[in-house]
């Protein structure tokens, strides 16, 4: 039995727990306590942005005279803005975030306690809890701050170099204008059935890379060596934003030539085959073409036609 009571005793509680919550929130209902909301998601911004914490009282409730608070639980100390009685207390606030928070005053009245956070750095990312101590009201919005470290596109031209006709097998290199070593992918070797070698290389240059490359093939056994020198333009690597404008707008107006061109082909077409319509068809390719005739003139050519028979009958009676 008292098993039994033991095991009762958390559901008794747990039930007695419930019925407390749902008290005390048909009893902020009642009384007309306002709800202070933040977003449901995260905000992001990107690193020197300005942006905005959303955090309001619903329905819109008077805060101006009130205690305001926003605080980040990673700062120490961990204000990040206060205010009392609309007037801020700079010495409460963290020194990362001075000059750089404030409230839109003139939207206190309805309730609006949103921060503004100017400049935000990727320090600033974090948890921030916005708090009303007079209601014993807060709401929590989350931020990320994104980096802005994305650089501008590089241009790169990869380079191969390759000899053959070698023996023993050779070391291939590549050097800047200076004569410095670059940094090249690995030197593949191929073996013929005469027993030559071959090596083949890439290298991948930038413009901070001087415009005169070498590729030189050695050995070092025998002191010989080749190579040969390449000069990149270094207007080459200059693509700017002016040329692929040009480049879309000459795009543009060959797409308006041939549209121009296609209409005035097909409105031709159009008006060869209304003339084909109008007009009556021609005699082609041996057919008999039958055009209708008045009276008279069938009357007229069967009157030949008869002629023409009694003289081919005249004729063979004589024969």
């Amino acid at each position: 039995m008292a098993h039994q009571q033991n095991g009762l005793f958390p559901q008794s509680l747990l039930k007695a727990f419930s019925v407390l919550i749902f008290i005390i929130l048909l009893k902020d209902v009642c009384n007309g306590q306002p709800q202070l909301i933040g977003p449901s998601q995260a905000l992001v911004a990107i690193a020197g942005d300005d942006v905005i914490l959303p955090c309001h009282l619903e329905p819109a409730y008077d805060v101006s005279a009130m205690t305001l608070e926003w605080t980040k639980s990673s700062l120490e100390p961990r204000f990040v803005y206060v205010s009392r009685g609309n007037q801020e207390i700079e010495t409460l606030k963290n020194p990362s975030f001075k000059g750089r928070t404030s409230l839109f005053v003139d939207e206190l009245k309805n309730g609006n306690i949103s921060l503004k956070i100017s400049k935000v750095k990727s320090d600033d990312t974090g948890k921030y809890k916005c708090y009303i101590p007079d209601l014993e009201k807060e709401a929590f919005v989350e931020l990320v701050v994104a980096s802005d470290a994305a650089t501008s596109p590089v241009i790169r031209v990869v380079l191969q170099c390759e000899s053959a006709g070698w023996y023993p097998e050779p070391e291939l290199l590549w050097l800047d204008g200076e004569g410095n070593l670059l940094s090249a992918g690995p030197t593949e070797t191929l073996r013929g059935p005469d027993d030559l070698y071959t090596v083949s290389s890439r290298v991948t240059v930038e413009k901070r890379h001087s415009n005169n490359i070498t590729c030189r093939v050695q050995q070092r056994n025998t002191n010989q060596s080749r190579e040969t020198h390449i000069h990149v333009p270094e207007d080459f690597f200059d693509i700017s934003s002016s040329s692929v404008i040009t480049g879309l707008a000459v795009s543009l107006a060959l797409c308006i030539i041939l549209l121009i061109l296609s209409v005035v082909v097909l409105l031709r077409r159009k008006r060869k085959d209304m003339k084909n319509n109008r007009s009556p068809k021609n005699q082609t390719d041996g057919e008999d073409v039958h055009v209708p005739l008045k009276k008279q003139e069938r009357t007229r050519v069967n009157t030949s036609s008869s002629s023409i028979r009694t003289k081919k009958q005249t004729s063979c009676v004589s024969r």
